[in-house]
């Protein structure tokens, strides 16, 4: 039997668990692969990019802009199985609700969706949509914002610690502890789209630290750690903040 490089394995690992896509049949399913796959994110992401964007370039010949957007954004819940939207939502509830770490843990592995939950699911698709619909470099952008912002959430791996134990967490068997070059390997994609992008569109690094590092000392605070809902919420406010940014005066119209 041929045998592939490991790498290949762990990134058709971060592929299943992330995206609905499938693998080749030849590629290793372990609790040990699903946790080092991590590293893939953003390159799945990056893949997750290309393909809404896709959605809206083709999107855009034949339908006004608005409905090429909505249906890119309909793509990528689709692809991703909502993941991302779902971790916000419970990090909401768990925080808005929760008054101690139990409580707020507790809260977050309930499956039902609470009045925190809907409302910023609902608040988050409106503010992506209007900012969508508003900013240039569309597919550019989306591109960049799906790779980018799943890089972020590494950065809170790389520094906080994991704080649930329990058997049933989806979550436990897909993290683990990230080195140095793994952030390395995460940050290649990265560097792709901002090698494709304008000098000043660097610019955008500055709020998404910003946030990313506020988010992680948050959830230190409030829980000793991090959950796999905070990281999918991490994602999302990422994201948002990409497609806010770039609605800024000085990058609309042609003024940089």
């Amino acid at each position: 039997m041929k045998s592939y490089p490991r790498q290949l394995h762990l990134f058709f690992n971060a592929l299943t668990y992330y995206t609905r896509f499938s693998a080749p049949s030849w590629v290793e399913y372990s609790a040990e692969n699903q946790a080092q796959a991590n590293r893939y994110l953003p390159w799945i992401g990056l893949i997750i990019g290309f393909y809404t964007a896709l959605i809206y370039w083709l999107g855009s010949f034949i339908l006004p802009d608005s409905l090429a957007i909505i249906f890119s954004m309909v793509a990528s819940i689709w692809m991703t199985g909502a993941l991302h939207e779902d971790g916000l939502a419970d990090t909401c509830d768990g925080f808005g609700g929760g008054w101690d770490k139990q409580t707020i843990l507790n809260i977050m592995k309930d499956s039902r969706v609470g009045s925190y939950g809907v409302i910023a699911l609902l608040m988050a698709l409106l503010i992506k949509y209007s900012a969508l619909i508003n900013i240039e470099q569309t597919a550019l952008i989306i591109i960049s914002a799906h790779c980018l912002s799943r890089f972020l959430p590494l950065i809170i791996i790389y520094r906080e610690k994991y704080v649930r134990s329990d058997e049933q967490s989806k979550a436990a068997s897909a993290l683990s502890p990230l080195s140095t070059s793994d952030l390395l390997i995460a940050f290649i994609p990265v560097l792709l789209c901002f090698t494709f992008s304008p000098l000043h569109y660097l610019s955008v690094l500055v709020p998404l630290v910003c946030i990313t590092l506020w988010l992680a000392s948050y959830f230190r605070t409030w829980i000793g750690g991090y959950t796999g809902d905070c990281l999918g919420s991490c994602q999302q406010l990422n994201e948002l903040i990409i497609y806010i940014w770039f609605c800024l005066p000085w990058f609309i119209g042609g003024n940089v």
